[in-house]
C-alpha cells in the first residue's frame, strides 16, 4: 500500500539545519527529505482487540508541519521512534474487526483517537494518568507492547493516517453517527483537543475570555464554547485577516489583528500600568486565557493580561519558554498545560472528548464541515506541504490527503 513515511535521523538533521536556510523544500524534497512516500506492507491485527481501517480521509495538522521541520523539542524525542507512517487526524470505514471487538463493525465508518496509553499497549497496571481518565497523558508511552510513541503517527511500529490502511485498538474506535459526513469526522481530532481544553478551563456566561491565535485549534475553542452554550464573551486576536474572517464566523465577539493589553482594557475592563522600563501590566483583565501560539511573547501577554485568580490554558506547543513570571505570582495565576484529551463528566456520564465532539457535531451544536478547504491525493503530498507552509496565502484551514 501507499503510505507516507517520516524518518528523522541525526545526520539529515544536520544537514538539513544548512539547507532549509536556502529554502525550507529540503524537508519535503530531495536526498535528505523527512518525508517520501513509499509502498509499503498492509498492517496486520496485533490481536483480537484490533481493527483494520481503510483510511478514508486524513487531515494535516500544525504538529505534522512542526515535526516535518523539526521545530519540536528533543525532550519528547524518547517518547517516539522512527521510521514510521505520520497523520493522527484520521477518519475511515473498518474493513476488519478482531474477535473481541464489540463497540463497531466492519463497514462502519469511524474517527480514531491516536493516544497510545496503557490500554493500547497492553499493560494491565494502568499508570496514574490513564486511571485518572486521561490517557492522552500516559506515563507509559515507551513502555508495553510497542516501540515508543505517543500516538499513531510516531511509533514505528504502529502507523498513522497517510496510508491506506491503518489499525487501531478498540478503545481508540469511536464510531461516527449517522448525519456526520467523513470531511466532518476528519476534524473530531482537533475538536476535542479544542472541546478538552475549554473542558479543562471552563468559562462561565458571565466571564470575558482571549484566545490567542484564531488558526484551527483557536477556531475549535470558539467553536466548543459555543457548542456547550457557554455566552462568554471571547476575545480572538489573530494576525491572518482569513484566519480572523473564519474565527469571527465560528462565534467570536471580537477579533483584533493585535493589541493583546489594549484588547484586554477595552474588552475585558483591565488597567495598565507602566513599570520604570519594559512592558506594561494589567491589573483586572481577562479571566481566562487560551494560548494557542505557545511561544515567549504570547505566553508573556497572556500572563500580563488575565485578571487575578484567573486561569492561562497553554494551549500551543513551543520548544522553550523565557518570560518574567511577576504576573503569575502578583495575580495568584495558574498556568495549565493543555495536550490530548480524556474523558470528563457530563450529565449523561462519563465521556470521551471524541465522544461528546461527535455528539455535538451530530446535534449541531458545533458546525465543522466548512473547515476542510483542501484535500490531495496522496501522490501530491508536497502540494498539500507548501500550502500549509502558505496557508494565508492560499486561503486554506484546514488540508487533508484524501484516499
Amino acid at each position: 500500500m501507499k503510505a507516507l513515511l517520516f524518518d528523522l535521523t541525526v545526520p539529515k538533521l544536520l544537514m538539513l539545519q544548512i539547507l532549509q536556510l536556502a529554502s525550507r523544500k529540503f524537508y519535503y524534497e530531495g536526498p535528505f527529505a523527512m518525508v517520501k512516500l513509499a509502498d509499503v506492507p498492509e498492517p496486520q491485527l496485533p490481536s483480537p482487540e484490533w481493527v483494520k481501517i481503510r483510511t478514508r480521509l486524513c487531515g494535516f495538522c500544525g504538529s505534522d508541519s512542526n515535526l516535518i521541520q523539526v521545530k519540536d523539542s528533543v525532550m519528547g524525542s524518547p517518547f517516539t521512534s522512527f521510521p514510521c507512517i505520520f497523520g493522527h487526524e484520521f477518519c475511515g470505514e473498518v474493513v476488519e474487526a478482531g474477535i473481541d471487538v464489540q463497540n463497531c463493525k466492519t463497514g462502519d465508518l469511524v474517527a480514531i483517537s491516536p493516544q497510545l496509553n496503557c490500554t493500547v499497549r497492553g499493560i494491565t497496571s494502568e499508570c496514574r494518568a490513564c486511571t485518572m481518565g486521561r490517557p492522552g497523558n500516559c506515563e507509559n508511552f515507551a513502555e508495553g507492547g510497542f516501540a515508543p510513541g505517543m500516538f499513531s503517527g510516531i511509533c514505528k511500529d504502529v502507523g498513522g493516517g497517510f496510508a491506506e490502511y491503518l489499525v487501531a485498538h478498540r478503545s481508540q474506535v469511536f464510531r461516527v453517527p449517522d448525519g456526520v459526513s467523513p470531511e466532518a469526522a476528519v476534524l473530531t481530532e482537533p475538536l476535542a483537543v479544542g472541546l478538552q481544553a475549554v473542558l479543562d478551563n471552563r468559562p462561565s456566561d458571565s466571564e470575558k475570555v482571549l484566545i490567542i491565535g484564531g488558526g484551527v485549534i483557536g477556531a475549535m475553542i470558539v467553536k466548543a464554547i459555543r457548542g456547550l452554550d457557554i455566552h462568554c464573551d471571547i476575545t480572538v486576536v489573530e494576525p491572518s485577516s482569513f484566519a480572523a474572517e473564519y474565527v469571527k464566523k465560528s462565534g467570536a465577539d471580537h477579533v483584533l489583528a493585535g493589541g493583546i493589553i489594549e484588547a484586554a482594557e477595552k474588552n475585558a475592563g483591565g488597567r495598565a500600568y507602566k513599570p520604570m522600563l519594559g512592558e506594561r501590566i494589567l491589573q483586572g483583565g481577562f479571566a481566562r486565557v487560551y494560548d494557542t501560539v505557545g511561544h515567549s511573547p504570547t505566553l508573556q501577554a497572556a500572563l500580563i493580561v488575565t485578571a487575578a485568580c484567573g486561569t492561562v490554558s497553554l494551549v500551543g506547543i513551543g520548544k522553550s519558554l523565557k518570560f518574567d513570571p511577576t504576573p503569575l505570582w502578583l495575580k495568584l495565576l495558574t498556568v495549565k498545560g493543555v495536550y490530548g484529551y480524556g474523558y470528563n463528566e457530563t450529565g449523561s456520564g462519563r465521556k470521551h472528548a471524541f465522544a461528546i465532539a461527535l455528539e455535538l457535531m451530530e446535534k449541531k451544536k458545533v458546525y465543522v464541515n466548512d473547515m476542510l478547504t483542501h484535500t490531495f491525493p496522496i501522490e501530491r503530498y508536497r502540494d498539500l506541504i507548501e500550502v500549509n507552509f502558505n496557508k494565508g496565502k492560499n486561503r486554506a484551514i484546514k488540508t487533508a490527503i484524501s484516499f
